[in-house]
């Protein structure tokens, strides 16, 4: 172990950069100076080794420049992807993350709440499954995925016509007999319109769509029951089938090719969220990808907003589908 002398001071920084005191207090708040004076700040404090106290600074400024993220788990690829996506835009902004997982439990959640609020955060992004969920109204916070209301700003992919463009596809593929599979929550949500616009683009189509929604805690059993129900001599009744998760994809994929159902050749399916093998490699299926990237962007923009009197209640992110061996071409 090495132990340091006395800590250099912002003093110190200034001397050392030639410029006033004030220009480097700007620069460690964040406060636009020029160019040229921001690069000698930064480089005397790196040759110094100064580092800013964030507690004097919160005390002083009553802000802690550090924002709370909520998620179910971290199990799941797309929540860990966005938990990276989120802890890097906060740290782009000179923000640090406190990141808390409820299990998707909405007493777990309440208590995330009033823990992080404890820890004085500058404000919550939450992706949570509480819709009774209370929230200082001191405390800025953005939901993910759950509208609560015209007073909470919400981020979402464009989930309905995600749902369409996976109905548009499939039937562009050559598929005429549809099937919608849906496990989740009980709780109302923007990813539940995923299975409203498959069936809306059906319906426009004139092509029947089948459906089977169930429960998270129903598991995926039920699933394998159905498609076993319709196996009539090896050839399942379906050649389209659209999964609101990848995750569901890739089970149900696993489940077709157990019974002797060949995907894509039989059977094509397509998942929604754009998880990729290791976060960075192959999808597990063909998929509605979501912009996760943005969405953490605009979450955190729009938290970190000074005026909050013109938020909007909610914002639609553009989706894409992108093929990837459990489709055809």
């Amino acid at each position: 172990m090495k132990r340091k002398g006395s800590s250099p001071t912002m003093k110190d920084v200034a001397r050392e950069a030639g410029v006033a005191l004030g220009t480097v207090s700007k620069v460690f708040n964040g406060i636009p100076v020029g160019e040229e004076y921001k690069r000698r700040v930064e480089e005397a404090a790196r040759q110094l080794g100064y580092q800013v106290n964030n507690y004097a600074r919160a005390l002083k400024t009553n802000r802690t420049r550090t924002a709370a993220l909520i998620l179910p788990n971290t199990v799941n690829p797309f929540f860990a992807l966005l938990a990276g996506d989120v802890c890097k835009a906060l740290a782009r902004r000179g923000y640090r993350m406190l990141l808390a997982l409820s299990d998707a439990d909405p007493d777990a959640e309440q208590q995330c709440v009033r823990m992080v609020e404890q820890n004085k955060v500058d404000g919550i992004i939450g992706l949570t499954y509480n819709p009774a969920l209370e929230i200082n109204e001191s405390v800025p916070f953005v939901s993910i995925d759950r509208y609560f209301g015209p007073a909470v700003p919400c981020v979402a992919s464009d989930n309905f016509g995600g749902g369409q463009m996976a109905a548009r596809k499939l039937m562009e593929l050559g598929c005429e007999r549809l099937l919608f599979f849906r496990i989740g929550s009980d709780v109302p949500g923007e990813a539940d319109k995923r299975g409203d616009g498959f069936q809306a683009a059906c319906q426009q189509a004139g092509i029947g769509c089948s459906t089977l929604l169930l429960r998270d805690e129903d598991g995926y059993e039920p699933f394998r029951a159905f498609l076993r129900e319709h196996l009539r001599d090896g050839k399942l009744d379906f050649d389209g089938i659209f999964c609101n998760t990848d995750r569901l994809a890739y089970h149900v994929c696993r489940m077709l090719q157990g019974m002797g159902v060949n995907v894509p050749g039989d059977a094509q399916v397509i998942g929604f969220d754009g998880v990729r093998r290791f976060g960075s490699e192959a999808l597990y299926c063909s998929t509605i990808a979501q912009p996760v990237t943005q969405i953490a962007e605009t979450a955190v923009d729009i938290l970190l907003q000074e005026d909050r009197g013109h938020l909007p209640s909610l914002i639609c992110l553009p989706v894409s589908y992108i093929g990837d061996g459990t489709t055809k071409g």
